[in-house]
């Protein structure tokens, strides 16, 4: 029995592998951080959306912290306050 080759769903699988590999690529973005820099800088709380980019953004942590751009905020002494306000932890890296 010969198989008939669909291009269709060939070229639709390769669109969503490329598609899935850029979305991973794009994941670590320290610029979403930037709603949590008066919370990371300062004495006020992280907002709701400071929160919620942290929680995206937790794969990027141990990668963030090895960037001396950013070490600074994630050792800094509020680091550990937004962490608590955010329940959010801070892995281990």
């Amino acid at each position: 029995m010969k198989m008939k080759v669909s291009y269709p769903a060939i070229f639709l699988v390769f669109v969503l592998l490329l598609t899935a590999e850029s979305s991973v690529a794009q994941q670590c973005n320290p610029t979403a951080l930037t709603p949590c820099l008066p919370a990371f800088t300062g004495p006020d709380q992280p907002s709701q959306l400071c929160c919620t980019r942290l929680d995206q953004q937790k794969p990027c942590f141990c990668q963030y912290e090895k960037n001396p751009a950013l070490q600074k905020y994630f050792n800094s002494p509020n680091a550990k306050k937004v962490s608590d306000a955010c329940k959010i932890p801070i892995p281990k890296c």
